[in-house]
């Protein structure tokens, strides 16, 4: 938007120093000479209107491909939590389950060494 009123600003500096030129070397009459200036003055607002219109109009739609692209981001963001998420779950239920299993067997091999210490004590009586 800067370039577009950098241009409008450009366009009516030089429009008035055109203006400015065209009074001092034109050979007509002061009324003359302010209609030609009113009619100048017109058509310059006319052409900056339109090209503010034009800016505008640019301006809205990179704003608006611009919300769509954070949608779409925003969504793709979301998505891949989602699935972080249900990795560590499934990473967390496996680690779950294993230490579950190890202490079943550890509690298994603790009875059957405790067995096999009283069959030997029996042994030695």
């Amino acid at each position: 938007m800067n370039k577009s009123g950098d241009f409008i600003a450009g366009m009516v500096i030089g429009g008035l120093i055109g203006a400015a030129i065209g009074i001092l070397y034109a050979p007509k009459s002061g009324k003359e000479t302010r209609e030609d200036l009113g009619r100048k003055a017109d058509e310059l607002l006319t052409k900056a209107k339109e090209e503010y219109e034009i800016a505008v109009e640019k301006s809205r739609k990179i704003y608006d491909e611009t919300v769509q692209r954070l949608k779409n981001m925003e969504k793709t963001a979301k998505d891949k939590v989602e699935e972080v998420e249900e990795t560590i779950d499934a990473y967390a239920e496996q680690g779950k389950e294993t230490i579950l299993g190890g202490k079943n067997r550890l509690k298994k091999a603790i009875e059957a060494g405790v067995e096999a210490f009283k069959e030997e004590q029996g042994k030695a009586l």
